[in-house]
């Protein structure tokens, strides 16, 4: 039976559990394939590091690449048939890396992989937005969210302990079975868009003009956090310190905190009010880390910078959904879901060449200053009217 956010007043429902269970189970075979796939290529597969980059990134290509037809066929067909197709499809090619006898094989596969994850997520984002109420979105998208790093958080370590005990056979068909395992919960959560006569049948843009302001915005946001996440281990070495675990520690806890405990801040400041606020933080964050070049400020910096990232992506989404017609969610949530394939390639990349040219600390500067440009758009789009709430 067909659901839609307009009839809904609760957030935690039977249809809601059901989808945080099946991202959990989906997140947590993506996971697992985090630490494996490099030593299944370093090790039997005898690759270089430039295979590592090929087989690792064969993935996040595809994914990047099909978000926006991912968008299109959950508009049109429905989500859960985009989450059962995508579902099926990164387990059917997991659980054949087993039999990649070369690099390119096993390429050709995560390029596969990449397509399910292409349809999973989108699907499983869109289906997510439909099941919560409008006033409610923000925390939504945050309680969703932490599918997604408790699958993330889990899955690497499990991957490593069946590698390391079992072998890489085991990795790839425990991963299958966790994505199988979302595949089967998604068919308790059914069809959640409009119905068909609610849908607007006319023709759906690939990217719709409705997601490129949040696109750019979530690209601003993601951006610094990459450079981050890839870097912050070497600048911490670069300031003395023995290493950056309690660091990523950190700010990993304060994002699942305030997703968690401080779910309906978005909702209460509002989408476009979170956005400036998490963009601001996110600037601030940087700048201090970059700018100090000492402990105090590197650690002050990443708290800042993992209060401006706890609430910027709940609170990007929501803007784009205020911006999408119902009929155009999957759509928009597919294109603005490509930002943070997008931020995860070139933030690194372009840190890494400014640290190159000076030093690790204005890499840091020069995230900032991506950030504050995606302040800036959101200052000036500050005024919009919604499309459509509903």
């Amino acid at each position: 039976m067909s659901t839609t956010a307009t009839t809904r007043s609760r957030l935690v429902t039977p249809q809601f559990v059901l989808l945080g269970s099946a991202a959990l189970a989906y997140f947590l075979a993506d996971g697992m394939l985090v630490p494996a796939v490099p030593r299944y290529v370093a090790g039997p597969l005898t690759g270089g590091n430039i295979a590592v980059g090929l087989v690792v990134g064969a993935f996040s290509l595809s994914a990047l690449v099909l978000r926006p037809w991912a968008g299109r066929l959950v508009d049109r067909r429905g989500r859960a048939v985009a989450m059962a197709v995508g579902g099926i499809v990164f387990a059917g090619s997991v659980a054949a890396y087993g039999w990649a006898g070369s690099v390119e094989a096993l390429a050709a596969l995560r390029l596969l992989t990449g397509v399910g994850d292409a349809f999973f997520f989108v699907g499983a984002l869109t289906a997510m937005t439909d099941l919560a109420p409008v006033e409610r979105r923000g925390e939504a998208i945050s309680l969703f969210s932490l599918s997604l790093y408790v699958g993330l958080a889990v899955g690497p370590p499990l991957g490593e302990v069946l590698f390391g005990a079992v072998g890489s056979t085991a990795v790839w068909l425990v991963a299958a079975g966790s994505a199988l395992v979302a595949v089967l919960l998604t068919l308790g959560v059914g069809e959640t868009r409009a119905e068909a006569g609610e849908v607007d049948a006319g023709v759906v843009r690939l990217v719709p003009r409705a997601a490129v302001v949040p696109a750019l915005l979530l690209l601003a946001l993601v951006w610094g956090m990459a450079g981050f996440l890839a870097f912050v281990p070497l600048y911490a070495l670069d300031l003395g310190l023995p290493g950056a675990g309690f660091l990523l520690f950190g700010f990993a806890g304060i994002v699942v905190v305030i997703r968690g405990a401080g779910a309906r801040v978005p909702d209460r400041l509002g989408a476009a009010r979170s956005v400036r606020v998490a963009l601001l933080c996110c600037t601030l964050g940087l700048a201090a880390i970059g700018g100090s070049r000492s402990t105090a400020g590197l650690v002050v910096g990443t708290a800042v910078l993992g209060i401006g990232i706890a609430l910027g992506t709940p609170a990007i989404m929501m803007l784009a959904l205020e911006r999408a017609p119902a009929g155009e969610r999957g759509a928009v949530m597919g294109t603005v879901s490509m930002s943070i394939d997008l931020a995860t390639g070139l933030g690194p990349a372009s840190f890494g060449l400014v640290a190159a040219a000076t030093d690790r600390g204005t890499g840091f500067l020069a995230a900032a200053l991506v950030a504050a440009a995606g302040l800036a758009l959101a200052v000036r789009q500050g005024g919009y009217r919604p499309v459509s709430a509903s």
